[in-house]
């Protein structure tokens, strides 16, 4: 095998301060390696997964990985990369949201003894003195230091003296768990080189800092998140992850391939057959190779050859007369308004029993509908049921 640093080091975008993790791997102990993740969202995605794997490599090795949920900087709000202030979340909605975290994570990482969980109002449900004695070791100057907040104070927009915290309390994690690497998308650069400050200040060795790029979403415009829309869930329905992986532009799939599963694209495999075998690979690695080979085969099946799916929700619609109107029948099977429904059958985005719906009449036969299988734009499917 090679070096385990260079090893370690492979997608990184860097691995500071130079030569410290090939010392401290010297030592022959299991390192702590440590990742925070704020559960303001119920799902991880495809983007977690870059550093998920990440870390997989250091348990493959023998470290042991601290996994922090963050449920009590989620009451804060990571600012980076952000132009405004994050939604408040409840205690409710952040426990809530937390409880998924593990079970989605263990996806990736091993959940055994070198996984160790831990949430981090253990540490920062602190007394005010304490905090008083923890932000005394930190200036305004340094925090000014940060992109997000000058760029935002330049703009006239307001930055929280909560926010200014954020940092502050993500690297108090570093000194909790005293974590020897910490790890994280290129956004949070300065979030953890605060933990290397205030773990030296506290007397403890500097943790490691490892970066590691930033996914895009299927737009391959902005970083894969949630808020973007341009997200896929790890425990997305195998058919939508294959389907949204389809749809990343020709662009991406260098990037995908090396992050996601740690190659090249496929010598003289065009973007098409190159998307296919990604969306394969990852609905396979999350749902198993039989979702896989039926999540492709269901794509073809709609897409291709233009089949209705296997499995179609009946939908019961109450007829008060001989006719219906269909604008109405769409919003009631999809939701929407009547205009956007109008609008599909303009643009002839609907269906029944696959053939094109025309866009007059609006008022049909309440036997045109029974039975029948809606079909709105490629994706959605409802078989009617008259009552």
């Amino acid at each position: 095998m090679e070096n385990p640093a260079q090893f370690l080091a492979r997608n990184a975008v860097e691995v500071r301060p130079d030569g410290a993790l090939e010392k401290r791997l010297a030592e022959g102990r299991p390192l702590r390696v440590k990742l925070g993740l704020d559960p303001t969202a119920p799902d991880l995605h495809l983007g977690h997964t870059v550093v998920l794997q990440k870390l997989r490599e250091f348990q493959d090795l023998g470290h042991t990985v601290v996994l922090i949920v963050g449920d009590y900087t989620a009451r804060v709000g990571d600012p980076s990369g952000r132009s405004a202030t994050r939604p408040v979340l409840s205690p409710a909605e952040i426990d809530e949201h937390a409880e998924t975290y593990l079970a989605q994570a263990t996806k990736v990482l091993a959940a055994d003894e070198r996984l160790e969980v831990r949430r981090n109002s253990e540490w920062l449900d602190m007394s005010m003195e304490d905090l008083f004695r923890l932000i005394r070791r930190v200036t305004v100057a340094k925090m000014l230091e940060r992109d997000d907040f000058a760029k935002r104070m330049a703009a006239a927009e307001p930055v929280s003296l909560l926010e200014l915290l954020y940092p502050v309390l993500q690297g108090f994690d570093s000194v909790a768990i005293k974590a020897d690497v910490e790890l994280g998308g290129t956004d949070q650069t300065f979030n953890l080189f605060m933990g290397r400050a205030l773990q030296t200040s506290y007397g403890q060795p500097p943790q490691i800092v490892l970066t590691v790029p930033l996914l895009n979403g299927t737009d391959g415009e902005r970083k894969m998140s949630k808020s973007y829309g341009n997200h896929i869930g790890i425990t997305e329905p195998p058919g939508d992850m294959y389907g949204k992986t389809l749809r990343i532009p020709d662009t991406e799939l260098g990037s995908w391939y090396g992050l996601l599963l740690g190659g090249d694209v496929p010598d003289g495999m065009g973007p098409r057959d190159a998307k296919r075998a990604l969306a394969r690979a990852l609905v396979g690695r999350y749902w198993g190779e039989p979702a896989a080979a039926e999540a492709e085969a269901g794509f073809d099946r709609l897409h291709i050859a233009h089949e209705l799916p296997d499995e179609i929700e009946e939908f019961a619609l109450a007829a008060n007369g001989d006719t219906m109107h269909l604008p109405e029948v769409i919003v009631s099977a999809f939701g929407g308004s009547r205009s956007e429904a109008r609008r599909m059958l303009a643009q002839g985005g609907v269906k029944l029993d696959g053939e094109t719906v025309p866009a007059e009449p609006l008022d049909v036969p309440v036997s045109a509908l029974d039975g029948r299988v809606l079909q709105l734009g490629k994706r959605k499917f409802r078989r009617l049921r008259i009552a």
